[in-house]
């Protein structure tokens, strides 16, 4: 009889260390969606090196890794972000509950940390938009829509 509860008991402890293990895995999971914007939309979502779509999107990404976001449109300079990981508060639910055992398959997972930010907006520059100066010489770039905010300084006008 003392054998059986002793059994018993063990077999309760492993199980519950085993679903205790990884409580952050457990209550978040170790990707996170991440939402990706920009102004214009429609430009290309490239995540480490890899294309996962067109904005706007929400993006899976693993916890335990940072990531380069960059964001392309043609006519526009591209665009570069980072996305870093930071540790979730669901650690001290590792350290109470789940002890070493989970707070080691949470850092292996990547359960144990959180995506920062969760929400990415790009605003996309035109390229070759604008004069530039320089104090030799002046450069000027002929677009289709004048942005309001530029000054002008001239009109060109066909021969007669």
């Amino acid at each position: 009889m003392k054998t059986r509860v002793f059994a018993l008991v063990v077999c309760l402890g492993i199980a519950s260390a085993v679903f205790m293990a990884g409580c952050a895995s457990i209550m978040h999971g170790t990707s996170q969606d991440v939402g990706i914007s920009s102004t214009p939309t429609g430009a290309t979502i490239t995540v480490d090196g890899q294309i996962k779509g067109t904005t706007p999107a929400a993006v899976k990404l693993s916890r335990k890794d940072t990531h380069t976001v960059k964001i392309e449109l043609p006519g526009y300079l591209p665009f570069e972000s980072m996305i870093t990981r930071h540790v979730s508060g669901w650690v001290w639910g590792n350290i109470i509950f789940g002890g070493l055992i989970g707070l080691a398959v949470d850092a292996m997972t990547g359960g144990l940390y959180k995506l920062s930010p969760e929400q990415l907006q790009a605003t996309l520059a035109k390229e070759n938009a604008g004069i530039l100066y320089n104090k030799d010489a002046i450069y000027v770039s002929v677009v289709l829509q004048a942005d309001p905010s530029w000054k002008q300084i001239g009109n060109l006008v066909p021969q007669q």
